[in-house]
Protein backbone atom coordinates (compact mmCIF):
# COMPACT_ATOMS: atom_id res chain seq x y z
CA UNK A 1 0.00 0.00 0.00
CA UNK A 2 2.98 2.34 0.12
CA UNK A 3 4.62 3.72 2.48
CA UNK A 4 3.12 5.21 5.50
CA UNK A 5 1.65 8.45 6.07
CA UNK A 6 2.22 8.47 9.71
CA UNK A 7 6.02 6.67 9.64
CA UNK A 8 6.90 9.51 6.66
CA UNK A 9 5.16 12.50 8.84
CA UNK A 10 6.89 10.97 12.01
CA UNK A 11 10.52 11.04 10.88
CA UNK A 12 10.71 14.66 10.46
CA UNK A 13 9.25 15.38 14.00
CA UNK A 14 12.00 12.72 15.34
CA UNK A 15 14.85 13.52 13.89
CA UNK A 16 16.48 14.97 16.49
CA UNK A 17 14.87 12.69 19.13
CA UNK A 18 16.60 10.15 16.81
CA UNK A 19 20.51 11.26 16.92
CA UNK A 20 20.07 11.13 20.66
CA UNK A 21 17.90 8.34 21.20
CA UNK A 22 19.64 4.62 21.88
CA UNK A 23 23.30 3.76 23.42
CA UNK A 24 25.99 2.91 20.19
CA UNK A 25 27.23 0.00 22.15
CA UNK A 26 25.74 -2.20 24.72
CA UNK A 27 27.82 -3.08 27.88
CA UNK A 28 26.92 -6.40 29.01
CA UNK A 29 26.00 -6.92 33.24
CA UNK A 30 26.97 -10.40 33.72
CA UNK A 31 25.65 -11.89 36.64
CA UNK A 32 26.68 -15.43 37.52
CA UNK A 33 23.69 -18.04 39.22
CA UNK A 34 24.41 -21.53 39.57
CA UNK A 35 21.14 -24.24 39.62
CA UNK A 36 22.36 -28.26 40.35
CA UNK A 37 25.45 -29.11 39.77
CA UNK A 38 28.52 -27.17 38.26
CA UNK A 39 27.84 -28.93 34.95
CA UNK A 40 24.68 -27.22 34.53
CA UNK A 41 25.99 -23.71 35.55
CA UNK A 42 23.78 -20.12 33.96
CA UNK A 43 26.05 -16.93 33.25
CA UNK A 44 22.85 -14.87 33.54
CA UNK A 45 23.77 -11.68 31.22
CA UNK A 46 22.37 -8.12 30.97
CA UNK A 47 22.98 -7.13 27.08
CA UNK A 48 20.79 -4.11 27.08
CA UNK A 49 18.75 -2.29 29.52
CA UNK A 50 16.21 0.34 28.06
CA UNK A 51 16.32 3.91 29.46
CA UNK A 52 13.23 5.82 28.04
CA UNK A 53 14.78 7.61 25.01
CA UNK A 54 15.77 3.98 23.21
CA UNK A 55 12.63 2.54 23.57
CA UNK A 56 10.76 0.84 26.43
CA UNK A 57 8.86 -1.88 27.71
CA UNK A 58 9.34 -4.69 25.42
CA UNK A 59 6.18 -6.62 25.17
CA UNK A 60 7.64 -9.29 22.99
CA UNK A 61 10.32 -11.74 22.47
CA UNK A 62 13.46 -11.34 19.83
CA UNK A 63 14.38 -13.00 16.64
CA UNK A 64 17.82 -14.21 15.40
CA UNK A 65 19.23 -14.47 12.05
CA UNK A 66 21.95 -16.53 10.66
CA UNK A 67 24.47 -14.16 11.42
CA UNK A 68 23.75 -13.68 14.41
CA UNK A 69 22.05 -10.07 14.87
CA UNK A 70 18.92 -9.46 17.25
CA UNK A 71 15.98 -8.01 16.37
CA UNK A 72 13.23 -6.97 18.95
CA UNK A 73 10.54 -4.24 19.23
CA UNK A 74 9.54 -1.91 22.12
CA UNK A 75 5.85 -1.11 23.08
CA UNK A 76 6.48 2.48 24.28
CA UNK A 77 9.61 5.02 24.94
CA UNK A 78 11.15 8.18 23.48
CA UNK A 79 11.01 11.25 25.59
CA UNK A 80 7.03 10.46 26.18
CA UNK A 81 5.87 10.16 22.92
CA UNK A 82 4.72 6.75 23.46
CA UNK A 83 6.20 5.38 20.64
CA UNK A 84 7.16 2.20 19.88
CA UNK A 85 10.29 0.98 18.03
CA UNK A 86 12.20 -1.85 16.13
CA UNK A 87 15.42 -2.37 17.35
CA UNK A 88 18.90 -4.51 16.42
CA UNK A 89 21.89 -6.07 18.28
CA UNK A 90 24.68 -6.25 16.26
CA UNK A 91 27.51 -8.83 17.86
CA UNK A 92 30.64 -6.67 18.41
CA UNK A 93 33.60 -8.57 19.87
CA UNK A 94 32.27 -9.14 23.53
CA UNK A 95 29.16 -6.98 23.37
CA UNK A 96 26.80 -5.97 20.89
CA UNK A 97 25.97 -2.80 19.13
CA UNK A 98 22.27 -1.54 19.76
CA UNK A 99 20.76 0.72 17.03
CA UNK A 100 17.07 1.43 16.92
CA UNK A 101 15.99 0.70 12.52
CA UNK A 102 12.27 2.32 13.02
CA UNK A 103 9.93 4.28 15.10
CA UNK A 104 6.16 4.03 15.00
CA UNK A 105 3.42 6.31 16.49
CA UNK A 106 1.94 2.83 17.50
CA UNK A 107 2.87 -0.25 19.70
CA UNK A 108 4.34 -3.13 18.35
CA UNK A 109 3.45 -6.02 20.74
CA UNK A 110 4.94 -8.73 18.58
CA UNK A 111 8.30 -9.70 17.60
CA UNK A 112 9.72 -8.80 14.47
CA UNK A 113 10.02 -12.10 12.15
CA UNK A 114 11.82 -12.80 8.52
CA UNK A 115 10.05 -13.22 6.04
CA UNK A 116 11.02 -15.29 2.90
CA UNK A 117 12.99 -12.02 1.50
CA UNK A 118 15.01 -11.45 4.15
CA UNK A 119 13.69 -8.34 5.20
CA UNK A 120 11.47 -7.67 8.65
CA UNK A 121 7.78 -7.96 9.25
CA UNK A 122 5.28 -7.56 12.25
CA UNK A 123 2.20 -5.76 12.96
CA UNK A 124 1.63 -2.88 15.04
CA UNK A 125 -1.72 -2.35 17.19
CA UNK A 126 -2.43 1.05 16.32
CA UNK A 127 -0.84 4.03 14.82
CA UNK A 128 -2.05 7.16 16.32
CA UNK A 129 -2.64 9.35 13.13
CA UNK A 130 -3.83 7.21 10.20
CA UNK A 131 -4.53 3.32 11.03
CA UNK A 132 -6.27 3.40 14.39
CA UNK A 133 -6.31 -0.29 14.90
CA UNK A 134 -3.23 -1.40 13.69
CA UNK A 135 -1.42 -2.78 10.52
CA UNK A 136 1.19 -4.83 8.90
CA UNK A 137 4.50 -3.60 8.22
CA UNK A 138 7.85 -4.33 6.47
CA UNK A 139 10.96 -3.29 6.99
CA UNK A 140 13.93 -3.01 4.74
CA UNK A 141 17.92 -1.98 5.45
CA UNK A 142 18.31 1.26 3.36
CA UNK A 143 19.88 0.93 0.04
CA UNK A 144 22.93 3.08 0.62
CA UNK A 145 25.00 3.10 3.24
CA UNK A 146 24.10 5.34 6.06
CA UNK A 147 26.18 8.15 6.40
CA UNK A 148 24.61 9.50 10.01
CA UNK A 149 24.66 8.13 13.22
CA UNK A 150 20.79 7.41 13.50
CA UNK A 151 19.98 5.81 10.12
CA UNK A 152 16.24 4.47 9.89
CA UNK A 153 15.43 1.73 7.58
CA UNK A 154 12.79 1.93 5.05
CA UNK A 155 9.20 0.71 6.47
CA UNK A 156 5.89 0.50 4.22
CA UNK A 157 2.66 -0.65 5.78
CA UNK A 158 1.57 -3.21 3.80
CA UNK A 159 -2.18 -3.11 5.27
CA UNK A 160 -3.90 -1.22 7.75
CA UNK A 161 -7.37 -0.98 9.37
CA UNK A 162 -8.62 2.15 9.91
CA UNK A 163 -11.61 0.88 12.16
CA UNK A 164 -12.55 -2.20 13.93
CA UNK A 165 -14.72 -4.12 11.33
CA UNK A 166 -15.51 -7.43 9.78
CA UNK A 167 -12.09 -7.43 8.68
CA UNK A 168 -10.39 -7.36 12.15
CA UNK A 169 -8.54 -5.09 13.97
CA UNK A 170 -6.56 -4.61 16.66
CA UNK A 171 -3.24 -7.48 16.46
CA UNK A 172 -2.28 -8.28 19.74
CA UNK A 173 0.98 -10.34 20.19
CA UNK A 174 -0.27 -12.07 16.66
CA UNK A 175 3.46 -13.17 15.24
CA UNK A 176 3.30 -13.16 11.48
CA UNK A 177 3.65 -16.60 9.40
CA UNK A 178 4.51 -17.06 5.36
CA UNK A 179 3.15 -20.14 3.41
CA UNK A 180 5.27 -21.37 0.69
CA UNK A 181 4.20 -18.26 -1.86
CA UNK A 182 5.40 -15.44 0.38
CA UNK A 183 1.39 -14.51 1.42
CA UNK A 184 1.43 -13.48 5.58
CA UNK A 185 -1.00 -14.77 7.80
CA UNK A 186 -1.78 -13.29 11.26
CA UNK A 187 -4.49 -12.90 13.92
CA UNK A 188 -6.10 -10.15 15.15
CA UNK A 189 -7.38 -9.98 18.70
CA UNK A 190 -10.93 -8.04 17.14
CA UNK A 191 -12.84 -7.19 14.41
CA UNK A 192 -15.35 -9.96 12.66
CA UNK A 193 -18.75 -10.78 14.88
CA UNK A 194 -16.06 -8.88 17.94
CA UNK A 195 -14.37 -12.12 18.99
CA UNK A 196 -10.91 -11.69 16.39
CA UNK A 197 -10.57 -13.17 12.99
CA UNK A 198 -7.98 -15.05 11.00
CA UNK A 199 -6.32 -13.34 7.72
CA UNK A 200 -4.48 -13.80 4.82
CA UNK A 201 -2.34 -10.64 3.33
CA UNK A 202 -1.08 -11.64 -0.51
CA UNK A 203 2.01 -10.61 -1.53
CA UNK A 204 -0.29 -7.90 -3.76
CA UNK A 205 -1.52 -6.63 -0.63
CA UNK A 206 -5.05 -7.93 -0.57
CA UNK A 207 -5.87 -9.04 2.89
CA UNK A 208 -8.59 -11.32 3.38
CA UNK A 209 -10.25 -12.96 6.79
CA UNK A 210 -10.05 -16.48 6.29
CA UNK A 211 -11.94 -17.13 9.51
CA UNK A 212 -13.99 -15.20 11.92
CA UNK A 213 -14.49 -16.50 15.67
CA UNK A 214 -17.65 -16.23 17.18
CA UNK A 215 -16.73 -17.16 21.01
CA UNK A 216 -18.50 -20.73 21.42
CA UNK A 217 -17.58 -23.30 20.92
CA UNK A 218 -15.11 -22.00 18.32
CA UNK A 219 -12.71 -19.55 20.18
CA UNK A 220 -12.29 -15.76 20.83
CA UNK A 221 -9.59 -13.23 21.19
CA UNK A 222 -6.76 -14.70 19.41
CA UNK A 223 -3.77 -13.22 20.88
CA UNK A 224 -1.35 -15.31 19.30
CA UNK A 225 0.03 -16.03 15.80
CA UNK A 226 0.27 -18.89 13.42
CA UNK A 227 1.91 -21.69 12.74
CA UNK A 228 1.63 -24.55 9.62
CA UNK A 229 2.18 -28.18 9.72
CA UNK A 230 4.20 -30.29 6.64
CA UNK A 231 0.42 -30.34 4.44
CA UNK A 232 -0.54 -26.36 4.58
CA UNK A 233 -2.64 -26.34 7.65
CA UNK A 234 -2.84 -23.90 10.16
CA UNK A 235 -3.14 -23.97 13.85
CA UNK A 236 -2.98 -21.38 16.27
CA UNK A 237 -4.69 -20.65 19.89
CA UNK A 238 -7.67 -18.36 21.16
CA UNK A 239 -7.19 -16.98 25.21
CA UNK A 240 -10.98 -16.84 25.43
CA UNK A 241 -14.01 -18.96 24.12
CA UNK A 242 -14.41 -22.75 23.40
CA UNK A 243 -16.45 -25.43 24.69
CA UNK A 244 -15.84 -23.39 28.28
CA UNK A 245 -14.83 -20.57 27.83
CA UNK A 246 -11.47 -20.92 28.61
CA UNK A 247 -9.23 -20.89 25.41
CA UNK A 248 -9.57 -23.01 22.53
CA UNK A 249 -6.80 -24.50 20.09
CA UNK A 250 -8.12 -24.81 16.32
CA UNK A 251 -7.10 -26.00 13.57
CA UNK A 252 -7.66 -24.02 9.53
CA UNK A 253 -7.51 -26.73 6.52
CA UNK A 254 -7.94 -25.53 3.16
CA UNK A 255 -11.77 -26.17 1.54
CA UNK A 256 -10.58 -27.26 -1.58
CA UNK A 257 -12.57 -24.22 -2.70
CA UNK A 258 -10.87 -21.94 -1.93
CA UNK A 259 -11.64 -21.13 1.46
CA UNK A 260 -10.94 -23.07 4.65
CA UNK A 261 -12.47 -24.79 7.33
CA UNK A 262 -12.13 -24.26 10.96
CA UNK A 263 -11.93 -27.09 13.83
CA UNK A 264 -11.32 -27.18 17.39
CA UNK A 265 -9.19 -29.48 18.52
CA UNK A 266 -9.20 -28.78 21.90
CA UNK A 267 -11.17 -26.71 24.62
CA UNK A 268 -9.89 -26.10 27.85
CA UNK A 269 -11.99 -26.74 30.68
CA UNK A 270 -9.73 -24.52 33.38
CA UNK A 271 -9.05 -27.48 35.16
CA UNK A 272 -5.33 -29.31 35.49
CA UNK A 273 -5.49 -28.44 31.49
CA UNK A 274 -5.32 -25.00 32.14
CA UNK A 275 -6.78 -22.02 31.31
CA UNK A 276 -6.15 -19.04 28.98
CA UNK A 277 -3.66 -19.85 26.54
CA UNK A 278 -1.59 -16.54 25.19
CA UNK A 279 1.46 -17.94 23.54
CA UNK A 280 1.59 -19.59 20.14
CA UNK A 281 2.08 -23.14 19.33
CA UNK A 282 5.56 -25.10 18.52
CA UNK A 283 5.70 -28.32 16.86
CA UNK A 284 8.02 -31.85 17.12
CA UNK A 285 9.88 -33.42 14.63
CA UNK A 286 6.63 -35.67 15.21
CA UNK A 287 4.18 -34.02 14.29
CA UNK A 288 3.36 -32.87 18.33
CA UNK A 289 1.81 -29.51 19.83
CA UNK A 290 3.19 -27.81 22.37
CA UNK A 291 1.94 -24.78 23.54
CA UNK A 292 1.09 -23.09 27.43
CA UNK A 293 -1.47 -21.65 29.51
CA UNK A 294 -1.64 -18.37 31.36
CA UNK A 295 -3.18 -19.91 34.20
CA UNK A 296 -5.19 -23.16 35.94
CA UNK A 297 -3.62 -26.24 36.43
CA UNK A 298 -3.11 -27.89 39.76
CA UNK A 299 -0.46 -25.48 40.85
CA UNK A 300 -2.78 -22.08 39.54
CA UNK A 301 0.03 -20.55 37.91
CA UNK A 302 -0.75 -21.64 34.15
CA UNK A 303 0.35 -24.99 32.25
CA UNK A 304 2.85 -26.01 29.57
CA UNK A 305 0.69 -28.77 27.27
CA UNK A 306 1.44 -31.25 24.70
CA UNK A 307 -1.52 -32.05 22.24
CA UNK A 308 -0.93 -35.03 20.20
CA UNK A 309 -2.37 -36.44 16.94
CA UNK A 310 -4.96 -39.46 17.65
CA UNK A 311 -7.03 -40.69 14.36
CA UNK A 312 -8.95 -37.87 13.94
CA UNK A 313 -8.37 -36.57 17.75
CA UNK A 314 -6.15 -35.16 19.66
CA UNK A 315 -5.08 -36.06 23.17
CA UNK A 316 -3.41 -33.11 25.36
CA UNK A 317 -1.26 -33.49 28.37
CA UNK A 318 -0.03 -31.54 30.67
CA UNK A 319 3.54 -31.64 31.18
CA UNK A 320 4.26 -28.83 33.73
CA UNK A 321 1.72 -26.90 36.11
CA UNK A 322 3.46 -23.57 37.41
CA UNK A 323 2.57 -22.68 40.60
CA UNK A 324 1.65 -19.38 41.49
CA UNK A 325 -1.49 -16.86 40.75
CA UNK A 326 -3.51 -16.39 38.17
CA UNK A 327 -2.38 -15.27 34.83
CA UNK A 328 1.33 -15.41 36.02
CA UNK A 329 2.21 -18.06 33.70
CA UNK A 330 3.95 -18.03 29.87
CA UNK A 331 2.77 -15.52 27.30
CA UNK A 332 4.71 -16.77 24.57
CA UNK A 333 5.66 -19.95 22.42
CA UNK A 334 8.12 -22.61 23.96
CA UNK A 335 11.39 -23.07 21.89
CA UNK A 336 12.91 -26.30 21.28
CA UNK A 337 16.75 -26.80 21.49
CA UNK A 338 18.34 -29.26 19.85
CA UNK A 339 17.95 -32.34 22.14
CA UNK A 340 14.34 -31.86 22.30
CA UNK A 341 14.43 -29.88 25.54
CA UNK A 342 11.90 -27.00 25.89
CA UNK A 343 11.66 -23.42 27.43
CA UNK A 344 10.06 -20.41 27.85
CA UNK A 345 9.37 -17.74 30.06
CA UNK A 346 6.73 -17.40 33.09
CA UNK A 347 5.33 -13.44 33.65
CA UNK A 348 5.12 -13.22 37.44
CA UNK A 349 5.88 -17.13 38.33
CA UNK A 350 9.60 -17.40 40.03
CA UNK A 351 10.74 -17.37 43.63
CA UNK A 352 10.11 -13.46 43.47
CA UNK A 353 6.54 -13.65 41.52
CA UNK A 354 8.53 -11.55 39.06
CA UNK A 355 8.78 -14.06 36.37
CA UNK A 356 11.18 -16.80 36.01
CA UNK A 357 12.71 -18.13 32.42
CA UNK A 358 12.65 -22.05 32.85
CA UNK A 359 13.49 -25.27 31.30
CA UNK A 360 11.30 -28.77 30.69
CA UNK A 361 13.75 -31.56 30.03
CA UNK A 362 12.34 -35.15 28.75
CA UNK A 363 13.83 -38.04 29.98
CA UNK A 364 12.18 -41.24 28.46
CA UNK A 365 8.34 -39.09 28.06
CA UNK A 366 8.35 -37.51 31.80
CA UNK A 367 9.53 -34.35 31.73
CA UNK A 368 11.24 -32.30 34.59
CA UNK A 369 11.45 -28.66 34.94
CA UNK A 370 14.45 -26.32 35.92
CA UNK A 371 14.25 -22.49 36.54
CA UNK A 372 17.33 -21.03 34.58
CA UNK A 373 16.72 -17.63 36.40
CA UNK A 374 13.85 -15.95 38.69
CA UNK A 375 13.75 -12.65 38.17
CA UNK A 376 14.31 -10.54 41.28
CA UNK A 377 13.03 -7.08 40.13
CA UNK A 378 16.37 -5.80 40.33
CA UNK A 379 19.02 -4.93 37.52
CA UNK A 380 18.02 -8.18 36.06
CA UNK A 381 14.47 -6.73 35.32
CA UNK A 382 10.59 -8.28 35.83
CA UNK A 383 7.71 -9.67 33.84
CA UNK A 384 8.92 -11.08 30.88
CA UNK A 385 6.16 -11.78 27.69
CA UNK A 386 9.27 -13.23 25.64
CA UNK A 387 10.29 -16.61 24.10
CA UNK A 388 13.41 -17.79 24.44
CA UNK A 389 15.48 -17.61 21.57
CA UNK A 390 18.51 -19.74 20.86
CA UNK A 391 22.05 -18.39 18.62
CA UNK A 392 24.45 -20.65 16.43
CA UNK A 393 26.05 -21.53 19.48
CA UNK A 394 23.22 -22.50 22.01
CA UNK A 395 22.83 -18.88 23.68
CA UNK A 396 19.35 -17.82 25.05
CA UNK A 397 17.96 -14.75 24.25
CA UNK A 398 14.77 -12.77 25.64
CA UNK A 399 13.42 -9.96 27.45
CA UNK A 400 11.58 -8.46 30.67
CA UNK A 401 8.72 -6.00 29.79
CA UNK A 402 9.48 -3.89 32.76
CA UNK A 403 12.20 -3.14 35.34
CA UNK A 404 16.09 -3.52 34.79
CA UNK A 405 18.80 -0.59 35.35
CA UNK A 406 16.31 2.27 34.00
CA UNK A 407 13.29 0.96 34.78
CA UNK A 408 12.02 0.41 31.17
CA UNK A 409 13.05 -3.52 30.70
CA UNK A 410 15.50 -5.66 29.37
CA UNK A 411 17.33 -7.63 26.88
CA UNK A 412 18.86 -10.57 28.57
CA UNK A 413 21.12 -13.67 27.59
CA UNK A 414 21.56 -16.80 29.72
CA UNK A 415 24.75 -19.15 28.45
CA UNK A 416 24.45 -22.64 30.20
CA UNK A 417 27.84 -24.23 30.46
Amino acid sequence: MGNARGIRSSRSRIATTAKAAAMALAVVFAATIVTGTAAHAQTFSLIHSFDGPDGGNPKAGLTIDRGGKIYGSTWSGFFGFGWGSVFQLRPYQEGFIFDIVQLYDGQPIDRPVIGPNGTLYGTNQNMIVTYKAGYVWNLRPPLSVCQTVRCMWNSTVLYGWDTIGSTGGTPLGATLVFDQAGNIYGTTSAGGTGNGVVYELTTAGVQTPIYTFAGTPDGAMPYSGLIFDTTGNLYGVTEAGGASGKGAIYELSPNGQGGWSEQVIYSFTGGNDGSTPFGGLVFDSAGNLYGTTVSGGTGGGGTAFELSPNGNNWNLSTLYSFAGSANCGPRAELSFDTAGNLYGTTFCDGSLSDGSVFELTNSGGSWSYTSLHDFANGTDGRFPISNVAFDASGKMYGTTSIGGMFGQGNVWRITTQ
